[in-house]
């Protein structure tokens, strides 16, 4: 394959276990639009060929011999970071999400989740809960942890007021995980058609995104501006509903043009945040777990992979699709 191009059956040699490897048997992996825009060489680092998929769950059928907290038979979720080079000053402080080598850390280095089995290095690997299905787990590997982490960083403070730019496969746990931390959710949208589905997820309130006099009700009304949707943002309004001093955390990939004038004005601040640690992932799990933090999901076999990469270019899937490998010898 190449840039942009469908995905086509590819045959490789496994690669070798390093000592604190696992190799994992997949069962499930999660198609993330992060996938889909590697496909493309969104980031400028895809190296062809090149076989996509982190949002991973599958059994483990090789240790490698420094191993023993995990062993074969264990059920375990993967997510978008799969090693770290565990020596950088970022690794040392434990903050391996950080890691100097990241690019050169994710899951599908060198293959990805949608194949039959993936190598990681061991403490990137999760064990689940038993009662936790595949397809939920999956998700959450990825989705789950890139809103639950800058929830739990930028909203520690009880009963919020939280904004949720987007309605997809990030925005609809993020309004789940933040109606869980008991804190005043409203989503924002470009689809009206999402509002009933939003409000059932946990939202309070949504407003739709192009109805510039709905946002002008909430000006300067937001502690937390969470934006989960790639593409084109109505930034001017939004940095007006967003109080002084507030926050706009980025979880997702938007265009960025807007007048700084507000964002200076306010003295707001905009960051970026990227999955977490691996007790963030841990937390996330049980927390999760324990509030009923499941995401909207679509199964399809692995092998519809290129129409379920076409389902989410055009915004059909509802909203993740999960890819489901065939048992040996189905």
């Amino acid at each position: 394959m190449a840039r942009g191009e469908a995905l086509e059956p590819y045959i490789y040699d496994l690669p070798e276990l390093g000592e604190n490897d696992i190799r994992v048997r997949v069962t499930h992996c999660g198609l993330c639009h992060t996938d889909i825009q590697a496909v493309d060489d969104f980031y400028g680092i895809t190296e062809y060929p090149f076989v996509p998929g982190h949002e991973i769950v599958g059994y483990v059928a090789h240790v490698g011999s420094a191993v023993t907290s995990i062993k074969v038979g264990d059920r375990v979720g993967i997510g978008w970071q799969g090693r770290a080079c565990m020596q950088c000053d970022w690794c040392l402080k434990g903050q391996e999400e950080m890691c100097m080598d990241i690019v050169e850390s994710a899951t599908w280095n060198p293959y990805g989740g949608f194949s039959s089995s993936v190598i990681v290095d061991h403490r990137f690997a999760y064990l689940l809960p038993d009662d936790m299905p595949s397809e939920i787990a999956a998700v959450l590997m990825c989705a789950g942890i890139s809103v639950f982490s800058p929830l739990l960083r930028y909203a520690s403070e009880p009963a919020m007021k939280v904004a949720i730019v987007g309605v997809g496969g990030l925005g609809h746990l993020a309004i789940q995980f933040a109606h869980a931390l008991n804190h005043e959710v409203t989503a924002i949208s470009s689809s009206a058609e999402k509002e009933e589905q939003a409000l059932a997820f946990g939202a309070d309130h949504f407003i739709l995104s192009s109805d510039r006099s709905g946002l002008r009700q909430h000006n300067f009304n937001f502690d937390l501006l969470l934006v989960t949707a790639p593409g084109k943002i109505p930034w001017d309004p939004l940095l007006n509903i967003v109080k002084k001093e507030g926050r706009i955390i980025l979880v997702s990939f938007p265009d960025m043009t807007m007048d700084p004038t507000d964002l200076v004005a306010h003295n707001l601040s905009i960051s970026g945040s990227f999955l977490g640690n691996h007790a963030t992932m841990r937390e996330m799990l049980a927390f999760a777990q324990e509030n009923g933090i499941i995401p909207m999901v679509e199964l399809m076999p692995m092998a519809q992979i290129n129409e379920a990469i076409q389902r989410v270019r055009e915004n059909e899937a509802r909203y993740r699709i999960v890819l489901v490998n065939e048992p040996e010898g189905g």
